[in-house]
């Protein structure tokens, strides 16, 4: 059974996108967030799976989509959460997080048919998105998350596994207000990027 994951917080002024401030409120970054996790979210929906799963650390709300199984994030650093997430999965699966919203369902739908993995590496040195054909916690454990190699020694823990690896497209995730601004010119239609200028075009009022 092919899996899709988003792996997400709950979308909560002060909880999320802390980064964002300044030049953003609070609020304004959870809102950001939300738009970020809405166009994720929808493309996930739209991307051609047989189980659909949010990995949420929070409680569900009104952004998200019908269709998905919502599980609570396990506890322990980022790399024991994202192993526990594979290890809820029976087939391959393909975990992304909730900061890359330019994300569209053609990177989602990978083939698995002569791959063991994927991997889609983000720009700050982390990645985006990890695929496992048979879903190994024991490949995220001990993994050191975000900092500047993370994905480097992701990459090559499946390197070293034997695995057929292919590589999806650089991606930016949204952590500065200069990654949102980048971001949102890359999928100017989703909710995202009308977010972003809503708020931009209302502080130079």
């Amino acid at each position: 059974m092919s899996t899709l994951m988003v792996i997400a917080k709950e979308p909560l002024p002060g909880r999320v996108k802390t980064r964002l401030t300044p030049p953003f409120s609070a609020a304004e970054a959870a809102g950001l967030a939300e738009a970020a996790l809405a166009d994720t979210l929808d493309a996930v929906a739209r991307t051609p799976a047989e189980r659909r799963v949010l990995v949420l650390e929070g409680r569900p709300g009104p952004w998200l989509p019908p269709g998905f199984e919502v599980v609570p994030q396990a506890s322990g650093g980022l790399d024991e959460r994202l192993a526990a997430a594979f290890a809820g999965c029976a087939g391959p699966a393909l975990l992304i997080g909730m900061d890359t919203p330019q994300v569209t369902p053609e990177l989602l739908a990978v083939d698995w048919s002569q791959r063991d993995a994927w991997f889609g590496p983000a720009a700050d040195g982390g990645f985006w998105a990890l695929g496992l054909a048979v879903p190994d916690p024991a490949l995220l454990r001990g993994v050191p998350m975000s900092v500047s190699v993370t994905g480097a020694v992701q990459y090559e823990r499946l390197r070293a596994a034997g695995l057929r690896i292919g590589r999806l497209p650089v991606l930016r995730d949204v952590d500065t207000a200069e990654d949102a601004r980048l971001v949102a010119a890359d999928a100017p239609a989703g909710a995202f990027a009308v977010e972003l200028a809503r708020l931009t075009q209302a502080a130079r009022r």
